[in-house]
C-alpha cells in the first residue's frame, strides 16, 4: 500500500503526553504494539508517519479512533448537563491519565477509582477530585485515604459497615487531617457486591460516620450495573433514595452539599430521574453524580445494545448525535485452513471476551483495497484462544491470508488492561499519537 496522501489529523491537546512520566516514556519492541527496531518516546509516536493499514504496526494492534473518542466525550458531558447530572467517570475503564485529562477538560466533575493503586495514579497525575468507589479496608488503604486528603485531593470514600467506619475513624485520629474525609454511605443489592442491604444497617452506618471526628457523611452511593433490566434498576434506586431521605430526616449529613451518586454505563439513563426525585427532600443542595466510564470508547456489544434501548425509549433529553464504538483491535488473517474458517492473530490476551466474543467489523486487503470495507453480517468470531481468534463465515473467498480484520469489542475495561500502549488513529488510520495505561 502506498503512503496515505491524506494528512494526519492533529491530536487534541488534552491527549498530548505533557507530563514527563508520559512524554519521555521509552518505547521499543519489548512493548506490545511497538514495531521491531523502533526506539522512541511516547511523545514521538505521532511523528513517525505510521499507518495501521500499511502494515507499519505489528498485529494485533489496539487502536482508538480519536475523532469518535472526542465526540463521545463531548456527547456524554452534554447529556449530563441536559439532565441535571455531574459526571465523575470511572477511571478504571481506561487507567489512562491522558484520557482522564480529556474527560476533565470536557467538564467532568472528577474521576472515580476503585482500588488503592488507581488512587495512587490519580494522585500522581494531580486529579483534583476523586471518588474512591470502594471500601478502604486494611491499614495501607486507610492511610492512603488520609495521605491523599493531606496532599490536597478532594476525596470521597465508601462505607457499608461499622467495621469500615471504625477503621476510618482510627485513621482520622492517627493522621489528624485539617479537613474531614468525605464518606459516602454505600447501599447494595441483596446477593450482589458491597453495600448496606437494608435501611436499619444503612442508618447505623450513617450515624457512626456522623459521630466520628475527622469524618463527614457526604452522601449516599450505589452501583446498579449488575441488575438485569431497567425495572430492577428503578426499584433499586427508589430504595436508595428512600434511605437518603431517612438519613436526611435524621440530620446525619455533615456537609453543606449532599452527594447522591450511582452509575455504570449500561443504565445511565435511569440515574437522573431517580436521584432528582429525592433531591428536594435532603434539606440542603444536592449534587447528582453519574459515574459511567465505558461511554468514552463505547463498545460493539452490551453497552451498544443498552444504548439502543435508551434511544428507543427516548425518555430523556439526548444531545444530537450518538455514542459510537471508538476502540478496535486489528488482526491479520494468518491461516484459512478449511472453508468458512479463518484464523486471526488476535486472542483473549489481546481483546476482551468476558462480555461475549468480539465482533468482526471491517476487512482490508493490502495491495488491493483503498479503504476498509464492511465484512458483512454473516461473519462472526466463533471463539478465541490466548493468541488466536476463529473467524467463521460463508465459503465465499472473501477472506484470505494476509487480510486485516478489525474487531469490535464489549466491556472496554478488559481490552484496555491488555495493552500498556494503545495507538490513537485518525479516520484514515494514520497513527497520530498513543496513550499509556497504568494497570
Amino acid at each position: 500500500m502506498d503512503r496515505p496522501t491524506t494528512p494526519a489529523t492533529a491530536l487534541p491537546a488534552a491527549l498530548l503526553p505533557r507530563d514527563p512520566l508520559l512524554a519521555d516514556l521509552p518505547l521499543d519492541a519489548l512493548v506490545k504494539g511497538i514495531p521491531p527496531g523502533a526506539r522512541l518516546t511516547l511523545r514521538e509516536v505521532g511523528e513517525q508517519g505510521w499507518n495501521l493499514l500499511r502494515g507499519d504496526l505489528p498485529m494485533p494492534a489496539a487502536a482508538i479512533r480519536v475523532e469518535v473518542l472526542r465526540r463521545n466525550a463531548a456527547w456524554m458531558q452534554e447529556f449530563a448537563r441536559r439532565n441535571g447530572l455531574d459526571l465523575c467517570p470511572h477511571g478504571k475503564t481506561t487507567m489512562a491519565p491522558q484520557l482522564w485529562e480529556l474527560q476533565l477538560e470536557q467538564g467532568a466533575w472528577g474521576i472515580t477509582v476503585a482500588t488503592m493503586q488507581q488512587l495512587q495514579v490519580a494522585r500522581r497525575f494531580a486529579v483534583p477530585r476523586v471518588i474512591w468507589a470502594n471500601q478502604p479496608v486494611g491499614r495501607l488503604a486507610v492511610d492512603a485515604c488520609f495521605e491523599a486528603l493531606q496532599g490536597g485531593m478532594e476525596l470521597y470514600v465508601l462505607a457499608d459497615s461499622l467495621a469500615v467506619v471504625a477503621a476510618l475513624a482510627e485513621g482520622a485520629a492517627c493522621h489528624r487531617p485539617d479537613r474531614p474525609l468525605r464518606v459516602l454511605l454505600e447501599v447494595g443489592i441483596p446477593g450482589g457486591r458491597t453495600g448496606a442491604r437494608d435501611k436499619a444497617t444503612a442508618l447505623a452506618v450513617a450515624r457512626a460516620v456522623a459521630a466520628a471526628p475527622g469524618l463527614a457523611l457526604a452522601g449516599v452511593e450505589a452501583f446498579e450495573g449488575l441488575l438485569p433490566d431497567p425495572a430492577a434498576v428503578d426499584a433499586f434506586l427508589d430504595g436508595l433514595t428512600g434511605i437518603a431521605r431517612a438519613v436526611a430526616a435524621a440530620g446525619l449529613f455533615g456537609l453543606e452539599e449532599v452527594l447522591l451518586t450511582a452509575g455504570g454505563t449500561a443504565f445511565f439513563d435511569r440515574i437522573g430521574p431517580r436521584l432528582a426525585a429525592a433531591s428536594g427532600d435532603m434539606g440542603r443542595p444536592v449534587r447528582q453524580v453519574l459515574r459511567s466510564g465505558c461511554y468514552l470508547t463505547h463498545d460493539s456489544l452490551g453497552y451498544a445494545a443498552n444504548y439502543r434501548r435508551m434511544r428507543d425509549e427516548a425518555a430523556l433529553d439526548f444531545p444530537p448525535g450518538d455514542l459510537e464504538a471508538a476502540m478496535e483491535v486489528w488482526a491479520m488473517v494468518q491461516s484459512v485452513p478449511e472453508p468458512g474458517r479463518a484464523i486471526l492473530t488476535c486472542g483473549k490476551r489481546d481483546i476482551s471476551t468476558d462480555a461475549g466474543n468480539p465482533v468482526p467489523l471491517r476487512i482490508f486487503r493490502p495491495g488491493e483495497d483503498v479503504a476498509p470495507r464492511a465484512i458483512g453480517p454473516f461473519w462472526k468470531i466463533g471463539g478465541t484462544n490466548d493468541q488466536h481468534g476463529y473467524l467463521l463465515g460463508p465459503d465465499d473467498g472473501r477472506v484470505a491470508v494476509g487480510d486485516l480484520v478489525s474487531l469490535g469489542l464489549g466491556h472496554p475495561c478488559t481490552t484496555f488492561d491488555k495493552w500498556q500502549v494503545v495507538m490513537l488513529v485518525d479516520e484514515h488510520w494514520n497513527v497520530v499519537g498513543a496513550i499509556r495505561t497504568f494497570f
